[in-house]
């Protein structure tokens, strides 16, 4: 045990940042220092490792055993951070600074800050009586695919019984967001033969046909641009589901004829519209353009949509307290589509604002960071009773 005395947020945040848990990294290290941090009298840590074991899922409750298992409130929020290789950082991306009101550091907007939030406010919790339970629970690799959440919910059966109103607590610059879109990945794979450049005709390129592939999806990018769905107004950015070719592969040399070209895609898929539908709209393309024997296709990843009811106990909550008129959805995905897959009622929440993220000098708002923190205190005294 590392102390029973509580950091202050802006030193756990510190200690948070230090860590590097680029998704590339083992996180073992922050969640065990999470795990000592939060070792407290009443509190249970469960630590649910991933199939290779280097990376670890973190679910810590308290609060006493009741016969509705799913009162009371979790808060979420994932380990791992995006890369900090830019070169205009004017400081150590995971030695977190100030600087102009704001805390500076690789992680600390996305989503360190509330992360360092949560633990505090579990640490403060374990020592009061409780009506409900109060759950954290931190993931794995959400940055390179929602990967912790989705094994998570798919491997672990006491998800479901956890408080089911969830806050995730993405950036949203302090809105409550009900709904975000998912984002399907996709690969397709073209074979060829191996020859040397000289004697054609003895090899057959996989990056020639890759080209009309690629065509073949620019038609249906547009297509898609066109179309609208229930929840299409939400998003007033990008109305529709964005199709990105986002990688080509293909080709050791340049003269050696092609075996091999991968093509990767994604689709940001809005809620209520089943990625099936999407996946199959993509193969008939590709049929039509290279016939139905000449690739390979599979979905190399997934991170559902979400949407939560305008009516739902814990989003009236919160934009009660928020005085929030308007609804508010996310053109990106979350650990929350898989959540809600469980049975959980999520609801978008957190301190710092996206565009600050995934950039040089990630940064939130001290001012902010303390405005949530003062609003999740309610929240959870609210969800699980707590008496002092």
């Amino acid at each position: 045990m590392i102390t029973n005395a509580a950091l202050s947020n802006e030193d756990l945040l510190a200690r948070l940042v230090a860590f590097d848990t680029v998704s590339c990294n083992s996180n073992l290290p922050l969640a065990d220092f999470i795990s000592d941090y939060l070792d407290l009298p009443g509190v249970t840590i469960e630590q649910h490792r991933s199939p290779d074991d280097q990376k670890a899922n973190l679910v810590i409750r308290t609060g006493a055993a009741e016969a509705d298992l799913r009162a009371g409130l979790t808060l979420s929020g994932h380990m791992d951070v995006v890369p900090a290789e830019e070169p205009d950082w004017r400081s150590d991306p995971f030695s977190l600074t100030e600087e102009n009101g704001a805390l500076v550091g690789r992680g600390a907007c996305d989503m360190k800050g509330f992360i360092a939030l949560a633990v505090n406010q579990l640490h403060r919790v374990s020592r009061l009586a409780q009506a409900h339970a109060f759950a954290l629970v931190l993931t794995y690799d959400e940055e390179v695919g929602t990967l912790g959440a989705r094994h998570l919910v798919e491997n672990w059966p006491g998800i479901r019984s956890l408080p089911k109103n969830v806050i995730v607590g993405e950036p949203t610059s302090l809105h409550a967001v009900r709904m975000h879109k998912g984002h399907v990945k996709i690969a397709i794979e073209l074979s060829g033969k191996a020859a040397h450049s000289g004697y054609p005709h003895l090899g057959r390129s996989a990056i020639e046909p890759a080209g009309k592939v690629i065509a073949a999806l620019t038609e249906l990018r547009t297509e898609l641009e066109s179309e609208r769905a229930p929840n299409s107004d939400y998003f007033s950015e990008v109305p529709y589901p964005a199709l990105n070719i986002g990688t080509v592969r293909g080709g050791v040399a340049v003269n050696v004829i092609p075996d091999e070209c991968v093509i990767e895609v994604g689709i940001r898929t809005l809620p209520g519209m089943p990625s099936e539908q999407l996946a199959d709209r993509v193969r008939k393309c590709l049929v039509r353009s290279v016939g139905s024997s000449n690739f390979r296709m599979r979905q190399s990843g997934e991170s559902p949509p979400m949407e939560l009811a305008s009516d739902a106990q814990l989003y009236e909550t919160i934009v009660e307290e928020l005085k929030q008129q308007d609804t508010h959805a996310a053109s990106f995905a979350t650990d929350a589509g898989w959540f809600q897959s469980a049975g959980m009622e999520c609801v978008l929440f957190g301190p710092g604002d996206m565009e600050n993220a995934h950039r040089a000098n990630e940064r939130i708002s001290i001012s902010q960071l303390r405005e949530a923190e003062a609003i999740l205190h309610k929240l959870i005294d609210h969800f699980c009773g707590t008496e002092y």
